[in-house]
C-alpha cells in the first residue's frame, strides 16, 4: 500500500502530538523525544529508524500508552490515553493494540499455545474458544506441532513467530514492533517480515515498527528518522 492510497481525509488511527519525553536524574533533567508529532492512518505501515538512543523505543511505548509524555498527548481511535485509567487503558491495549519485542517476552512456563491464549483469556473468552482461536493461528504461523512446547524448546525464529501470533490473535487494529527481526539470523529475520506483512493484510492492521534493518524499514509504507529525539 502506497501512501497515495491513503486518504487525507481519513480519520488518523494514531495521533501523536507534540509529545516530548524528560527523564530527571537528580538535578539533571534529560529529553530522550522533543516536540514529536506524527499520524498513523488505518492499514498503514510506519518505519521508525535511527541510532540507538535516538528515543525510538521510548516513543513506540508511549504510542502505546505503555509509558506517560511528559508534555502533548497521544490519542488512539479517539482514546487520550492520559485520560483513561489503568484499568481502561489495559483494556484498550488488549482489545486493540498488539505488542512485539526484540527479545519475545513469552511467559517461560507456559506453552507455545497457551502463551496465545493470554489475551483471549483476559478478554473474558472461554478456555475452548481461547484455544481454538490460538490453534487457528498457530497453523498460519506453522507452528502447530509445536503448540505443546514450552520457549525454551524453541528457536530464536519460531519463538518470535509465537510472539506474532499471540499479537496479533485479536486481530488488533495496530501493531507496534520493537526490533522484532533484531535478534535473528538473516533467515529468520526475513521470515519473520513476510509473516508480519501476510498478517497485517489478512487482519487490515496498522503497524509501527521500530528497526535498524533498513531492507525491514524500506518495504514499510513510510520511514521516518529521529535523532536526538526529534524527527528528522
Amino acid at each position: 500500500m502506497s501512501l497515495d492510497s491513503i486518504s487525507t481525509t481519513a480519520k488518523p488511527l494514531l495521533i501523536v502530538e507534540g509529545v516530548s519525553k524528560r527523564f530527571n536524574d537528580g538535578p539533571l533533567s534529560v529529553n530522550v523525544l522533543s516536540d514529536i508529532s506524527l499520524q498513523v492512518h488505518h492499514k498503514q505501515r510506519l518505519a521508525i529508524v535511527g541510532a540507538s538512543g535516538s528515543g525510538k523505543s521510548t516513543l513506540l511505548q508511549i504510542m502505546g500508552g505503555l509509558d506517560d509524555a511528559s508534555s502533548g498527548r497521544v490519542l488512539f481511535d479517539g482514546n487520550d490515553f492520559a485520560l483513561l485509567n489503568a484499568t481502561q487503558a489495559g483494556e484498550l491495549r488488549n482489545r486493540s493494540l498488539g505488542f512485539v519485542y526484540q527479545f519475545h517476552h513469552l511467559l517461560p512456563e507456559f506453552s507455545a499455545l497457551e502463551n496465545i491464549c493470554m489475551p483471549l483469556l483476559m478478554s473474558g473468552y472461554s478456555c475452548r474458544e481461547a484455544k481454538q482461536w490460538a490453534s487457528d493461528i498457530l497453523q498460519r504461523v506453522n507452528l502447530s506441532k509445536r503448540s505443546k512446547h514450552k520457549p525454551h524448546e524453541l528457536s530464536g525464529g519460531e519463538r518470535q513467530r509465537v510472539a506474532i501470533a499471540r499479537a496479533m490473535v485479536m486481530r488488533p487494529q495496530l501493531l507496534l514492533a520493537d526490533e522484532p527481526t533484531g535478534n535473528l539470523d538473516r533467515k529468520s529475520a526475513e521470515q519473520i517480515a513476510v509473516l508480519m506483512d501476510e498478517l497485517q493484510q489478512e487482519c487490515a492492521t496498522a503497524i509501527v515498527l521500530v528497526t535498524h534493518d533498513i531492507e525491514l524499514a524500506q518495504s514499510m509504507d513510510q520511514v521516518i528518522t529521529l535523532s536526538d529525539g526529534e524527527i528528522v
